[in-house]
């Protein structure tokens, strides 16, 4: 599955309905992370209907125990193609047995691509399709090659809201025996630092309200994502020398500790009346 125009080529997987590649025609530059084990094997998955896990990494609904892996269950499914027409790509999965055993709801989640000019636009919709409440929550996940150009490293790269930030950076303990903290920021760039990520392992940002995040390394090229409408931003590689960075707009996020409340109130938890839909969308501009 492919979107092209005259100077870019998108192409998707089934698999989490994910996208493959998006690659500048007539320089060469593939800006998206084409994953690697010895970093990360993950792409840009969808992340439904957990940010990461729950600190026991199961939960209870109605008295019987799910478990789902990490960030949800779209990222592991293999999605439908219901259209293709070379102007929109649509992807889609239901509910069914196997979704079911991790995640006890009835929904139907549709992902949709369009490409114009430089601009991926990706928009979300997820409907309750049963006849109870439904509580979920949602983020995304897209790695991006850093570096993109020769010559070029990733301490080279800084990310950049598009306005000046006085926000809240939520500081967690890895070993997960503390509560997290929220610390007063004020910033509108982060250098792409490994030391910086290796102290913060995922730099995660509440209560931002620039509309844009961009990527830009020194000889001019980079990528554009929208944030505005997410509650959290979390920035994020895997390790000293990987050569990729994530952008993430979440509307929730993990367990960091150990935590009191039931699956339907954890911090960041949406819930979806029967027969509604959800929609969120974002966009990847690459330049």
């Amino acid at each position: 599955m492919k979107l092209e125009n005259e100077r870019y080529i998108v192409t998707f997987v089934e698999k989490g309905g994910e996208i493959q590649s998006f690659t500048d025609k007539e320089t060469g530059i593939q800006y998206m992370w084409q994953g690697d084990e010895t970093y990360w094997s993950g792409k840009n998955p969808s992340l439904f209907p957990m940010v990461g896990n729950t600190y026991t990494n199961d939960y209870t609904i109605e008295g019987k125990s799910y478990a789902m892996k990490n960030h949800g269950l779209i990222r592991y499914a293999a999605l439908t193609c219901r259209q293709d027409d070379g102007k929109q790509i649509v992807m889609e999965l239901n509910s069914n047995e196997d979704t079911k055993k991790q995640y006890p709801f009835d929904f139907h989640y549709e992902i949709a691509y369009e490409l114009k000019d430089n601009m991926l636009t990706v928009t979300y919709h997820i409907k309750n399709t049963g006849d109870k409440e439904m509580p979920f929550s949602f983020g995304l996940h897209p790695g991006f090659n850093c570096p993109l150009c020769e010559e070029e490293r990733f301490e080279d790269y800084t990310m950049r809201f598009s306005n000046p930030e006085k926000m809240q950076q939520l500081v967690f303990d890895v070993e997960k025996k503390e509560p997290y903290k929220l610390e007063n920021v004020e910033l509108q760039e982060i250098p792409c630092d490994y030391e910086t990520f290796d102290r913060y392992k995922t730099l995660i940002y509440k209560g931002t309200k620039s509309a844009y995040l961009t990527l830009e390394g020194k000889k001019g090229h980079g990528v554009k994502i929208s944030i505005a409408g997410y509650p959290y931003v979390a920035l994020w590689t895997a390790k000293k020398d990987a050569p990729f960075v994530c952008l993430e707009p979440w509307y929730g996020h993990a367990d960091f500790s150990e935590v009191k409340e039931d699956f339907y109130h954890r911090e960041g938890t949406m819930i979806l009346s029967p027969q509604k839909t959800f929609t969120t969308a974002y966009t990847i501009e690459v330049f």
